[in-house]
């Protein structure tokens, strides 16, 4: 019966694959030199993760950095915005997350895979979808506990994740991530009075 893999020495692999992943990206991944710069062999790395794809999928979820958690902590510690007012302060304490070095050195990598998942549908389908949907899903329970009508609160998450979604993405093309935080702003500007409407409409 073969031995199953060591817990310890695959968490060890998942944090060093997520740093050669950080540096190098996806293009061109290849299991032969990301073993060899590891001091392992590719059907190592195959015997712990199964696909490359799982691997590199597993390995994002190690980030410490990742804002979902903190923000998750931040509402248990908080408790969830209860008015339009509150809420924009919590997307804007988010917008600040996102703009730390750490995290914004991931920005890259995830445009990769978004662009991968397009051109090869499946490849990263479910680490994308799940991460917009854990996002989206945030947002729904918190306009749903103000009342909003099911439909309608899915609605306002998906344009709010979406639209700051794409505010961060695309500053990456062009560099302009100071017109990228002023349309943030603008963007809240925008959705906030809607957000005062009754939550029953």
């Amino acid at each position: 019966m073969p031995r199953p893999p060591d817990p310890a020495k695959r968490r060890i692999l998942l944090h060093q694959i997520h740093e050669y992943v950080m540096r190098h990206g996806l293009a061109g991944l290849s299991l032969r030199p990301l073993a060899r710069e590891l001091g392992t062999s590719d059907r190592m790395l195959l015997y712990y993760f199964g696909t490359k794809e799982r691997m590199v999928a597993e390995a994002l979820t190690v980030d410490e950095a990742r804002p979902l958690p903190r923000i998750r902590d931040l509402l248990d510690a908080a408790g969830p915005p209860k008015d339009p007012t509150a809420l924009r302060r919590f997307l804007e304490e988010i917008w600040q997350r996102f703009s730390a070095p750490a995290v914004r050195r991931t920005f890259p990598l995830w445009l990769e895979i978004m662009v991968a998942n397009v051109l090869h549908p499946g490849r990263y389908e479910p680490l994308t979808r799940d991460t917009l949907r854990e996002w989206k899903e945030l947002f729904t329970e918190l306009f749903s506990d103000w009342g909003m009508p099911a439909p309608r609160a899915r609605a306002e998450a998906t344009l709010l994740v979406d639209a700051v979604f794409g505010l961060l993405m695309a500053h990456l093309a062009d560099g302009g991530e100071d017109q990228a935080d002023a349309a943030f702003h603008m963007l809240l500007d925008r959705l906030e009075p809607g957000w005062r409407t009754d939550p029953r409409a």
